[in-house]
């Protein structure tokens, strides 16, 4: 999997800072999380190709997360895109469709499905499963969690023992089928190894700490979390729905995730406030970095 920063700010960008916007390519496709104003400027200095996004998900209707998606649309278009394309958020996303659609002389020549969620499992396939969360924001707001599945591992010497020839029975038995050999059953079961757990990436969106984003965020490979602000402006990230430093840290912390990414930084700062919101989370959680627009992790 590789995680692409597109956007890093908060509500104003700077010459630094994007809005917010977030690719993964992973499992051969390309996904997008939220869509601020200015994102398909930033994709052209990434090797992500906008007519290879399958799957945006949108965590709110705030226009630092949404003003990017009517030209990024429109361009898809204009470059002759056929493929289908499919935007998630929560309810009130088809009011967005439509302003889109009625904004100017619109004309998007391409299949786009638009989904209102909630909480759920959004999609699940044999190769991940993807999940929306609410939030605590001050609007409807939803957080995200994709989680690679697995295979155990396939004990090849259990399989000879077992009288298994080597070939398309193994195959058949690492995807979970049973074969017969000689009259017997073997059952996918005996020769596959204790269960392994993927690599899972949760999405914060902006939200205050809370149960459900720890819940959502349990045990994540990475989590990347909105942090608005430092602690010493709590108040502030209280009034806004948002979180401080030292919020998203024991996010991570409490949800036992392995790294965490702060992102959604106030342009406010500069690089010594950036340091102090650094160092903060670091004392709660020691695995913190801040994202960069168009930094990249490969996992």
């Amino acid at each position: 999997m590789e995680i692409i920063f597109l956007g890093t700010s908060s509500a104003v960008h700077s010459k630094e800072r994007n809005h917010p916007s977030i690719a993964l390519k992973a499992f051969g496709d390309v996904m997008l999380f939220d869509c601020g104003e200015g994102t398909q400027r930033q994709i052209l200095y990434t090797k992500v190709s906008p007519m290879k996004i399958s799957k945006i998900f949108i965590t709110h209707y705030h226009g630092d997360h949404i003003l990017g998606l009517p030209g990024l649309l429109q361009s898809m278009s204009l470059h002759g895109r056929e493929s289908e394309l499919t935007i998630y958020g929560p309810k009130g996303l088809n009011d967005i469709k439509d302003a889109i659609y009625s904004l100017g002389y619109c004309a998007i020549d391409f299949p786009v499905e638009w989904i209102e969620i909630d909480t759920e499992t959004i999609e699940e396939t044999e190769e991940y499963i993807i999940t929306a969360q609410r939030v605590r924001h001050n609007v409807p707001c939803l957080a995200y969690s994709i989680e690679e599945k697995k295979k155990p591992r396939f004990l090849r010497e259990k399989a000879i023992e077992l009288g298994v020839p080597v070939g398309p029975a193994f195959g058949k038995l690492h995807n979970g089928e049973e074969v017969e050999i000689d009259g017997r059953i073997i059952k996918p079961e005996q020769v596959l190894g204790k269960p392994r757990k993927g690599i899972k990436i949760t999405y914060s969106g902006d939200t205050r700490p809370c149960e459900e984003m720890i819940e959502l965020a349990k045990d994540s490979t990475l989590l990347i979390h909105e942090s608005t602000f430092v602690e010493e402006e709590r108040t502030n990230a209280e009034d806004h729905a948002h979180s401080t430093s030292t919020d998203a840290a024991y996010i991570a912390k409490e949800s036992n995730s392995k790294e965490l990414v702060l992102t959604h930084i106030s342009t406010r700062y500069g690089k010594e406030y950036v340091d102090i919101m650094l160092k903060e989370a670091r004392e709660i959680f020691d695995n913190t970095k801040i994202a960069k627009d168009l930094m990249e992790i490969v996992l």
